[in-house]
């Protein structure tokens, strides 16, 4: 849609040196409402694009569908009073979708519609009460016997890094990226403002391409692991979250209750697993032999 980054005006300033007028490149956000059936249920800040991933990845988080069939199709719609840059306007802003579910597919509970927006920062904001916040997953991580060889994790931040397509020219976006655990193939990648919403893009995009349950999969994101992004991996059935910053302590309490393999601080050539060691296959060490064991070992000539 071209609306995923903008130029705006801005004032480079070194000390030392004299003041800079330019033009700078920036991120976009805006809201997107997301109705099923016609019915509003929330209202995220978003990075236009894939909205339909958002979408359907949302759902997902909340529990309202769990597998690719029962996302029928969605569609933008606007029209007065749906967000645009000036009040009454006619086009469509597209910052409303509408999701129609399979036939069959309950509608969500009232309860979880939205009183009030969630932010780019946080994905659990709307919650009506504490109780609300740790959603039941139809999956059990837990049994999922995928593993990764070390050295192959060490490798996604980089692989993820490279594809950062709108980072590079804004350095404002987070990123969420899928990855095959056996083979380390790059699956899908999305950008947006909100580290959450990445994570719902990319669970989207499972979604329409009905590969719900994400078994033998790592979920690779860009910044720190909070207590949301571990939810939405086990929802979507995800054995391995890796991060490159650190996890909160409730992100690593959840892990540990529901089996899901947590890493963080993933730079270089080092990481911390903090749940589920037994999936990060450790590179096998040359033994260490002492000088006299070398001596003893060499062959007579």
């Amino acid at each position: 849609m071209g609306r995923i980054t903008v130029r705006r005006p801005v004032t480079k300033l070194t000390i030392g040196a004299e003041p800079v007028r330019r033009s700078d490149t920036l991120a976009v956000e805006e809201p997107l409402e997301i109705r099923v059936g016609g019915l509003s249920l929330a209202v995220t800040m978003r990075t236009p694009g894939n909205d339909v991933e958002l979408a359907a990845g949302f759902l997902v988080s909340e529990g309202v569908i769990s597998r690719g069939d029962q996302f029928r199709s969605a569609i933008h719609c606007g029209g007065p009073g749906t967000g645009g840059p000036l009040a009454g306007n006619t086009e469509n802003t597209y910052n409303v979708l509408d999701v129609t579910l399979a036939p069959g597919v309950a509608p969500p509970d009232p309860e979880l519609a939205r009183a009030f927006y969630t932010t780019s920062s946080c994905g659990l904001c709307g919650k009506a009460s504490i109780d609300a916040v740790e959603t039941v997953s139809v999956y059990d991580v837990a049994q999922d016997s995928a593993t990764v060889d070390a050295t192959t994790l060490t490798g996604f931040p980089d692989a993820l890094r490279a594809q950062q397509a709108v980072f590079d020219k804004t350095g404002g976006l987070h990123a969420a990226a899928l990855f095959d655990a056996a083979t380390g193939e790059l699956l899908v990648l999305r950008e947006d403002v909100g580290r959450h919403n990445a994570v719902d893009k990319v669970v989207g995009w499972a979604v329409l391409a009905d590969r719900l349950p994400l078994r033998g999969v790592v979920l690779q994101v860009s910044g720190r692991a909070s207590f949301e992004l571990v939810q939405k991996a086990v929802m979507a059935g995800i054995p391995v979250l890796a991060a490159v910053s650190a996890p909160s302590s409730l992100a690593v309490e959840l892990a540990a209750s529901a089996g899901l393999t947590l890493v963080g601080f993933l730079r270089g050539q080092s990481m911390n697993i903090y749940t589920r060691d037994d999936r990060i296959l450790a590179p096998q060490r040359a033994p260490v032999h002492t000088r006299s064991e070398a001596i003893a070992t060499a062959p007579r000539i």
